[in-house]
């Protein structure tokens, strides 16, 4: 039995949330609790009705948390461990190890609510990281400590981009990937896991996870561990971090259902009222200063196909890059299925990839737009009614979208062919000879 001293007890359950009816020292916001009986159910305090009482949430969901159960504190908010004790596990929320090994051995602990100091004035100057994906290499490139989107609806290969990035990007050993898997399937982490094993990448990895059956408190918590753990290795270690989460769209879900779960009042769009600030406080943690930079990769997933959703228009104003998937395009076999013309990044700029790949990427989306609205001409008169130059672009613009086809290398065990990885160069050299 916890000997700390009692703080009050558990007057009401409602889901996740519980009341604790304060008769000790009031516990200040964040902070954890836990019940006197079984010290490793954790509550987090999150409001105060009123001087007497604190509202709490169930962060595991545990089935202990009875009605009049004794509570004590703990004496910090959530913490995770530090060092490289963590490489190549997979950890929860909590930041304890899911992976069947043994307890991870620490010698600091730090809060997921403490938030380096950022420098001021720190530009970094810019950085291509090549990913081998001719597609994104050349319409939506890397730069190092930048933030990019992947955004598509179910089904359409969202995750399996993610892991072909991870392998193709990490192998650098002096660069760490972190996988965050928020509200997504026990397969899908237990296969990347499987996956970075076998390729010997795991020494450099680590793996968060908040899946879908665990509660919303954990899958919201997770993003926040994954960020304090990329801040540690940045500032202690001086390393540069990837990180990948897959999916930041489950992250605002989570937190919606949370803010439903204490009873706030929604937006006018049916999420949180706090949509801006939950995800903007986490997308400022992944960021770079003059230590180590943090790049990261965020799949999106949208709602019944609509990109016009509030929350995933909202995602994609924060980041630097969106790489779109579309239902249409791998419809039609082309794995990526990046919509190309959809697909944009405010890094496409001549300073940064130079003037020759910007002037490809603008003459490509030309001829693509021009595809786009001869498509339907097409569909109702056919080619033979098309001028010369018509017909040529037309023409080109097929040899474009078939060109941007690659075979994934964390696909060969589904597809039987061998996995590609294209330099920049060759990209940039196969669409001059296709324009030429």
């Amino acid at each position: 039995m916890n000997t700390k001293k009692i703080i009050g007890r558990i007057e009401s359950i409602n889901g996740l949330v519980c009341e604790v009816a304060l008769t000790g020292e009031r516990p200040a916001p964040k902070e954890l609790v836990s019940l006197a009986e079984h010290p490793d159910v954790y509550l987090e305090v999150v409001s105060f009705p009123n001087q007497f009482t604190a509202r709490c949430i169930n962060l595991a969901g545990s089935p202990l948390v009875c009605h009049d159960a004794a509570v004590v504190a703990v004496g910090s908010s959530l913490v995770v461990p530090e060092g490289a004790g963590v490489l190549g596990r997979i950890l929860n929320a909590f930041g304890q190890p899911v992976d069947g090994g043994p307890p991870i051995e620490a010698k600091t602990w730090r809060s997921v609510y403490d938030y380096p100091v950022q420098s001021d004035g720190f530009v970094s100057t810019p950085e291509l990281l090549e990913t081998g994906i001719k597609a994104i290499d050349f319409f939506a490139p890397f730069v190092k400590g930048r933030k990019i989107g992947v955004i598509g609806g179910a089904g359409v290969g969202k995750t399996v981009l993610i892991m072909e990035l991870i392998h193709n990007v990490a192998k650098d050993n002096e660069k760490l990937a972190m996988f965050v898997g928020i509200g997504e399937r026990i397969r899908e982490g237990h296969e990347l896991y499987e996956t970075l094993k076998d390729r010997k990448l795991l020494s450099n990895a680590i793996l968060l996870m908040g899946q879908m059956n665990e509660t919303s408190a954990m899958r919201a918590s997770v993003g926040q561990t994954a960020a304090t753990i990329a801040e540690y290795f940045r500032d202690e270690e001086k390393r540069d971090s990837l990180v990948f989460v897959d999916n930041i769209y489950r992250y605002i879900q989570a937190a919606n259902e949370l803010a439903t779960s204490i009873g706030t009042m929604p937006s006018e769009g049916g999420y949180q009222a706090t949509l801006f600030s939950d995800l903007r406080r986490l997308q400022d943690r992944l960021s770079s200063n003059q230590n180590g930079s943090i790049t990261s990769v965020q799949a999106i997933y949208i709602p019944a196909d609509d990109i016009s959703d509030p929350a995933v228009q909202e995602v994609a104003q924060q980041l630097d890059s969106t790489v779109v998937l579309s239902r249409a395009i791998a419809e039609g076999g082309i794995r990526p299925a990046i919509d190309i013309i959809r697909t944009a990044s405010s890094l496409l700029s001549p300073d940064i990839v130079g003037q020759r790949h910007y002037d490809l990427v603008s003459n490509v989306q030309a001829i693509m737009q021009k595809y786009d609205s001869l498509k339907n001409i097409i569909s109702i008169i056919g080619q033979s009614e098309l001028s010369p130059e018509e017909r040529r672009d037309y023409q080109r613009a097929q040899e474009i979208i078939q060109y941007f086809n690659q075979n994934f290398f964390v696909a060969e065990d589904l597809t039987g062919k061998k996995g590609e990885y294209i330099t920049r160069e060759e990209t940039l050299k196969g669409v001059e000879d296709i324009l030429a």
